[in-house]
């Protein structure tokens, strides 16, 4: 191809606005991947929660409450979003109340924005919104390195539309470690009491000040239970310019948020029943305890600090020659970012200690989840 041909080429490419990959640092930015769950009802109080969709949790102290679901739905190219609808109102707000949905970020994965330097770089964070009414709320770009905070409101609809803002890089505060902790967190302030507004809120603003975190036109979520908020195509890039939303594998998205939590069995995507579920195999630790080495499909961002399972032990068997149904549900030991120790204690006797062993799902609901979030 002659260089007259590639400038063309070039050309051609930027006019169908199809750019280069690998632009989103959000992950799970579509709301495909949900492992927890598709649906969770009852959802705030005094907490910080994943409730279903991958990546984004709640931080929440409010007396509201709202059901949040992956809805199939979103604007054109997009088969999910996230649907909040509020359930119980708080038209009472205490100071000190928040509701804010948010993503959070490694270090190590934002070193391209130089914070803390005369380079520090801009970021464009644009997604598809929509509610049953007109609303206003506050996007928050946080600097949990140093507690600095920028933000903007935004407006929704009843129509789906794609916001775009821009926030400056901040060169007064401190420099991002490069590590695995927890560097960034985008939020959207959906409910907030005077601690986080009682100032004059200043637009795309670098400071470390509480009360001027929320807009001053900010509307509250709890004020309705016909309140609804929906929300997809989150994308966060370098640069002052919102490309096209960057389209992801559902197996890329799955492996990357498997890093911070992972669950099996997927008994939706598997077709399998129950009792044809078999993930981790070991030997028998004495005539009644199977022992399992289960081993993480992708390395974790850290050790997992919290395991979770059923809680019924019926759902689980020690499976030999034959099924043992669980005394108590499995337990979890020796874990690192690579691999957990599984033992199950079954409700039989009599195995041979040193046997081959799998741990066998005997319900729909049995499953193994492990939590490295930040």
């Amino acid at each position: 191809m002659t260089k007259a041909a590639e400038l063309a080429k070039m050309g051609e490419v930027i006019t169908n606005s199809q750019i280069g990959g690998r632009r989103n640092i959000v992950i799970n930015g579509a709301m495909n991947v949900a492992q927890r769950a598709t649906s969770a009802t009852g959802v705030g109080g005094t907490n910080e929660e994943y409730p279903t969709i991958d990546r984004f949790n709640f931080t929440t102290t409010s007396a509201g409450r709202f059901t949040m679901t992956q809805t199939a739905d979103g604007p054109t190219g997009f088969a999910n979003c996230m649907k909040l609808d509020c359930t119980t109102v708080d038209t009472s707000i205490s100071a000190s109340e928040a509701l804010i949905l948010q993503t959070k970020f490694e270090g190590q994965d934002v070193q391209q924005l130089m914070y803390g330097s005369s380079s520090a770089q801009p970021i464009t964070v644009s997604f598809y919104v929509k509610g049953n009414a007109s609303a206003t709320y506050t996007l928050e770009w946080r600097n949990e390195e140093d507690g600095r905070n920028t933000g903007k409101t935004f407006n929704v609809t009843t129509d789906w539309t794609r916001v775009s803002i821009t926030f400056t890089g901040d060169t007064a505060g401190a420099a991002v470690d490069d590590d695995n902790t927890h560097a960034f967190t985008l939020g959207i302030w959906l409910h907030g009491g005077t601690t986080f507004s009682g100032g004059t809120f200043a637009e795309n603003t670098w400071h470390g000040t509480n009360n001027l975190r929320i807009g001053d036109s900010q509307t509250s979520f709890f004020d309705s239970t016909d309140r609804t908020f929906f929300i997809t195509g989150v994308q966060m890039e370098l640069g002052s310019v919102a490309t096209p939303f960057e389209h992801r594998s559902f197996d890329e998205e799955m492996r990357m948020c498997q890093r911070y939590y992972y669950r099996t069995p997927f008994y939706k995507d598997s077709g399998q029943a129950a009792n044809e579920t078999f993930p981790c195999v070991g030997n028998m630790d004495g005539t009644a305890t199977g022992a399992y080495l289960l081993c993480f499909p992708n390395v974790m961002r850290a050790a997992p600090t919290a395991f979770e399972q059923s809680g019924t032990p019926s759902h689980y068997s020690i499976r030999v020659t034959s099924d043992s149904n669980g005394t108590t549900g499995p337990s979890a030991g020796g874990l690192t970012s690579e691999k957990a120790l599984i033992n199950l204690i079954s409700s039989g006797a009599g195995q041979t200690s040193g046997n081959g062993a799998f741990l066998r799902m005997e319900n729909t609901s049995a499953f193994l989840g492990f939590d490295a979030e930040l």
